[in-house]
């Protein structure tokens, strides 16, 4: 990433270029880019390719003003981080899914190294506002919650992967090692193309706020400040005006919302016996 590109991205996420590729500037970029680039799958349902290399992601998130998903948050993030002078490192992670965790290498998250490593995310969606320790296991208080790193396994398993929890329920359970971005390309195709996959199953568009979050899950807007709650169902104009207007994202078409699964058929009637003949 060259200077103007660099220069380019921090304009995007309303940062300015840090003094020091130190801890107190990384809070301040990670908070502005949850706050300017949102938490998106737009791509999978309007037919767009998902491409993991930095050139192609750097034209979306900057040029093009999208967000993405952790691929692609994360993957383009890391590349500004490097350019700034930090030492990062690409981990991947298994996302819990209700009583079960996914496929390897289903989420991406970023090891930064400084005087003692964090843990940053700026592609889960929900999730913490600044750096974590990677090292600390006990609770880590956060604008989003309590955070607690824990080895998978037991208590100082060597070379452990680490079980990431919100507020005592399991996030995802990350890898200590680390990957290429081209490494996640065969999951990432897999996350964009497999019926069995959440990204192709639903829609979403989201973006940390000063007092909240904005969403828009297909066309229910979906507002949270502090402890309120509101919803709104949009029709295809308001629905087109609400990725303008709170995502900063213009699209000529609505991305193609999908469709319920359908029900199972019904398991056909055991047959009738036969009465015995006489």
């Amino acid at each position: 990433m060259d200077k103007s590109q660099v220069e380019a991205y921090l304009a995007r996420i309303g940062a300015e270029r840090p003094e020091h590729a130190d801890l107190a500037a990384l809070r301040v970029l990670q908070r502005a880019h949850l706050g300017a680039v949102p938490f998106e799958n737009l791509s999978i349902h309007l037919g767009e390719p998902v491409t993991l290399t930095e050139e192609a992601l750097l034209a979306k998130v900057v040029d093009r003003r999208r967000g993405g998903f952790c691929y692609e948050l994360n993957g383009a993030f890391a590349a500004l981080l490097t350019a700034l002078g930090y030492r990062v490192t690409l981990l991947g992670a298994r996302v819990f899914f209700g009583e079960r965790l996914g496929p390897p290498m289903d989420h991406l998250a970023l090891r930064v190294d400084l005087d003692e490593p964090w843990l940053v995310d700026v592609g889960f969606g929900r999730f913490s506002h600044a750096p974590l320790r990677l090292d600390e296991r006990g609770d880590q208080q956060d604008d989003a919650g309590v955070f607690r790193l824990s080895e998978h396994g037991g208590h100082g398993a060597r070379g452990a992967d680490l079980d990431v929890l919100q507020d005592g329920s399991l996030q995802y359970r990350l890898e200590p090692r680390g990957y290429a971005l081209a490494d996640f390309r065969p999951t990432c195709w897999w996350q964009t193309t497999s019926p069995e996959s959440h990204f192709t199953k639903w829609l979403t568009c989201s973006l940390l706020t000063e007092d909240g979050r904005v969403t828009l899950n297909g066309t229910r807007l979906i507002r949270t400040a502090g402890e309120e709650r509101t919803e709104t169902d949009l029709d295809e104009r308001e629905a087109l005006e609400a990725y303008r207007t709170w995502f900063g994202i213009t699209l000529d078409r609505l991305p193609v919302t999908p469709p319920a699964p359908a029900a199972p058929p019904a398991p056909p009637a055991p047959a009738t016996p036969a009465a015995p003949a006489e």
